[in-house]
């Protein structure tokens, strides 16, 4: 079994810690079962490609004390991991599938998780609401492009808050291309963490964009434009 404390992080993964992580684990088999949640169903691999790769984030940013969102949490990643990690973290998980929320919800009454909620709707009509500008960072493993990801997330952050997108490992020419996208929403690129899992050829990016000002108030689109039509 993939062994989580591997990753070198400066928070201990104590047995309280890993008996969540393998009941997390039991609950998404037993609910992947009933509806897509992953495709990713190996015991070995899930600990790799979706608990470690989700806790990483903890050797380049402290979330102690901070509040998070996560725009399309789908199964709670990373989220959830992060959450079991850092629980005085404040979190949101935000997933426009209605059935992906009720695991969401079932999984953090079973964990006791505290201070965290799986909210139902779509980033685009979220970020209109109370939650624009409220957190500190927000944060996506969604599988779009940094444009799109960009639209929905920036608009959640406050002035001196962090969208962080986790990436495959070769995001350079991404990069290049969503800069103009960036800098409209209120973005500026700060740095990219590229790294490798430890023990596998598993190559990821972090991508760190600091809100420096507001976003416009027509930002995000309709929903469905950003997908369709990137900036």
């Amino acid at each position: 079994m993939y062994d989580l404390n591997c990753l070198g992080l400066d928070i201990d993964i104590d047995v309280a810690r890993l008996e969540m992580f393998e009941k997390y684990y039991e609950l998404l088999i037993s609910w992947n079962n009933k509806m897509n949640l992953t495709a990713v169903t190996d015991k070995e691999d899930v600990y790799i490609k979706h608990f470690a790769d989700s806790i990483v984030l903890l050797k380049y940013v402290d979330l102690s004390g901070k509040s998070l969102i996560d725009v399309g949490s789908g199964a709670g990643f990373p989220g959830i991991p992060l959450k079991i990690m850092v629980p005085d973290c404040k979190m949101v998980l935000l997933d426009s599938v209605g059935k992906k929320v009720s695991f969401l919800n079932e999984v953090i009454g079973e964990l006791g998780l505290d201070d965290i909620e799986a909210v139902h709707g779509r980033a685009e009509d979220a970020a209109r609401s109370d939650c624009r500008g409220k957190f500190d960072l927000a944060v996506s493993r969604a599988v779009a492009n940094l444009c799109t990801l960009s639209e929905y997330c920036l608009p959640f952050v406050n002035n001196k808050g962090i969208f962080i997108s986790y990436k495959s490992g070769n995001v350079d020419s991404e990069i290049s291309e969503s800069k103009n996208a960036v800098a409209l929403l209120g973005g500026r690129f700060d740095k990219v963490e590229k790294f490798s899992l430890p023990g596998t050829d598993y190559d990821r990016s972090f991508v760190f964009i600091d809100k420096v000002k507001d976003t416009p108030g027509r930002y995000p689109r309709k929903a469905g434009i950003p997908h369709r039509q990137p900036l």
